[in-house]
């Protein structure tokens, strides 16, 4: 799963990398945590990618409230376009989530230490998303928000943790926004080289910011 990510890059020279050339002022995060906001790209109505600042946790548009979204933070590669939580999302609903790298926790005996995973030439990505509008019907008020979509991790990534988000740099990530239907049964091909490092267990609560969270406290493994 995917469930603490960083994103500290600039955020229009980001944006102008997958496409997206209106910005507005994002101050850098390092411990973006569920429910909180995050930075995507996803297609206007005028079929142009733009910036959005969406929740992180998909509501459906059917839901009765939006607590929902608290456990639909991720969506499996392998059942995206069928499950009714995301299927319509995934067919008309799609955007990239901005980002510098992610986290994982790896088991160790009794322990769990935090990794920091990045491209390995150091370059911002983008994590293929789903995103949401979901209406109160009560009040009108409106809700967007987004989901992270996952895929069995791969060899390189497998001895942090089983699984992990689908990364996508500028190119695959047009793919995505065009609507490709095939790319996430062929995913393995498309996810980059990656680097992974341990970081400070500081990491490990949402409360904890700074740059220092992403510094490597260990040796760097590239695939």
């Amino acid at each position: 799963m995917c469930g603490r990510f960083a994103f500290y890059s600039p955020v229009e020279a980001t944006a102008a990398l997958f496409g997206a050339h209106n910005g507005f002022e994002v101050r850098p995060r390092y411990n973006v945590a569920p429910t909180q906001d995050l930075v995507a790209v996803r297609r206007s109505a005028e079929q142009v990618n733009e910036l959005a600042l969406l929740r992180w946790g998909l509501v459906p548009f059917w839901a009765k409230d939006p607590s929902t979204g608290n456990r639909m933070i991720n969506a499996r590669a392998e059942t995206v376009a069928e499950k009714p939580s995301f299927r319509n999302a995934y067919k008309q609903r799609r955007c990239l989530i901005l980002a510098d790298g992610f986290y994982e926790w790896q088991r160790k005996a009794d322990a769990k230490i935090p990794w920091f995973i990045s491209l390995a030439n150091g370059a911002p990505l983008g994590f293929a998303g789903l995103w949401e509008n979901w209406a109160d019907k009560e009040t009108g008020e409106s809700l967007q928000t987004a989901t992270i979509v996952t895929t069995e991790a791969n060899e390189f990534r497998r001895t942090l943790h089983s699984r992990m988000p689908v990364v996508l740099e500028p190119e695959a990530g047009n793919r995505w926004l065009d609507g490709d239907m095939t790319m996430l049964a062929d995913v393995a091909r498309i996810i980059p080289p990656l680097s992974a490092w341990p970081v400070d267990r500081r990491v490990n609560s949402a409360r904890n910011e700074g740059s220092e969270l992403v510094r490597p406290v260990g040796e760097t493994i590239t695939s």
